[in-house]
């Protein structure tokens, strides 16, 4: 396969990042962005939705109209239909993400995981959905998880519980080893990681033996990752499968430096941002580096990373289509990434959340929380809008 065309990468081309939004669509996400950029609305919008939602107030259309509608494909895979289209005509790919979170009962675990693999049945034999995607969370209790990797000695009962989590993802990677459709399985908390790293591991030994099926997912925020992408790579090569990488920068800071603090361990965290940066960008060139043994998925809205990854891939006369390699955005964000990306000839998928309003409440908050916490990240979307308004009235 030939080398798509080289062109000169511009994220600031408007033209194509929403060349799919006719302009009231443009109005519509140019105010929602506006709103989402009050941080006091965003500290205030999710206890007062939750409360409106669980006392009943019919505000479910003016949600799903807004906010969902910017983020979320839809309630069900089938109402995902049109957002799988429209990004399709921009030669983005989808990944399928049943959004549900934060359950406890084993009734809903088996549900998720059938509904992961309505995910995978629904990719196969389709380029548009060229990945899936699930959180071990969504198919086992977050307790069960923690205790593991505590070490802490397991009863027989809660021994039985984890084989049938561990039978739970066995059955997801089956199913997408036999329709083709690769996977990923979502990085967590660092207290529940090790369980989970295990569990993709074992996935990736089953079902990476003659292609890229299983990605594990690696938080360059956290000051050992980049070392364990290496030790994972030596032993995948030694053991003859693949090592499939999703490398992302990271979604728990917060929350894992809160905890180090309150029980008096070494935080995970990485001390500056640059550091975090740093690591993100090796792990771009150590996987370019070892691109026929492993298989990644570039997960970030940063430029400059993007922008890297083009320049290693060309540097090395890489094709940009090269089926080892990913880059994947959110659904509603960054699409002046995405499409001048898929523009260019890269693979380029978005992350599609579904699920109903209610369930997937939590993930669109944590996006709109997201666009406000990161630097610039509001203002730089907004700025992108107003540049195409202005060309399109020029």
């Amino acid at each position: 396969m030939k080398l798509s065309p080289e062109k000169e990468l511009n994220f600031e081309n408007t033209e194509i990042a929403f060349k799919s939004k006719s302009n009231a669509e443009l109005n519509a996400v140019y105010l929602l962005f506006k709103i989402i950029s009050s941080n006091f609305l965003t500290r205030v919008g999710p206890p007062i939705t939750n409360f409106f939602l669980n006392i009943g107030l019919p505000i479910k259309g003016v949600i799903k109209a807004t906010i969902f509608k910017q983020f979320c494909g839809g309630e069900t895979i089938s109402e995902c239909e049109h957002t799988i289209e429209q990004l399709d005509l921009v030669k983005v790919g989808t990944i399928l993400d049943y959004s549900v979170e934060g359950e406890e009962e084993e009734g809903v675990f088996d549900f998720t995981c059938e509904e992961i693999i309505r995910t995978i049945n629904r990719g196969a034999g389709d380029k548009r959905i060229p990945i899936t995607v699930f959180k071990v969370t969504g198919i086992g209790r977050f307790g069960l998880l923690e205790k593991l990797d505590a070490e802490k000695p397991l009863s027989t009962t809660e021994q039985q519980e984890f084989d049938r989590v561990k039978s739970r993802c066995e059955k997801i990677c089956s199913s997408a080893f036999d329709n083709q459709v690769p996977v990923m399985i979502d990085a967590e908390e660092t207290w529940i990681q090790d369980t989970i790293d295990h569990l993709a591991f074992e996935m990736m030994r089953l079902f990476n033996r003659d292609g890229i099926i299983v990605y594990n997912t690696y938080q360059m925020y956290r000051h050992d990752k980049l070392a364990d992408l290496k030790a994972d790579h030596e032993m995948a090569r030694k053991e003859g499968f693949i090592l499939g990488v999703k490398m992302v920068r990271g979604a728990y800071m917060e929350k894992e430096r809160n905890r180090a603090e309150e029980m008096g361990y070494t935080s995970p965290i990485q001390p500056t941002k640059q550091a975090t940066d740093d690591d993100y960008d090796e792990s771009l060139r150590y996987s370019v580096n070892h691109i026929n043994d492993i298989a990644f998925v570039c997960g970030t809205h940063n430029e400059h990373s993007s922008r890297l990854l083009t320049q290693l891939l060309n540097k090395q006369n890489i094709d940009h289509n090269h089926p080892h390699v990913y880059f994947a955005q959110l659904l509603g964000m960054s699409d002046n990434l995405s499409f001048n990306l898929s523009d260019s000839g890269y693979n380029v998928a978005k992350y599609v959340p579904y699920g109903p309003i209610k369930a997937v409440m939590p993930y669109l908050f944590r996006r709109a929380q997201e666009n406000t916490s990161i630097a610039g990240q509001t203002s730089r979307e907004l700025g992108l809008i107003i540049k195409e308004k202005k060309r399109r009235k020029s």
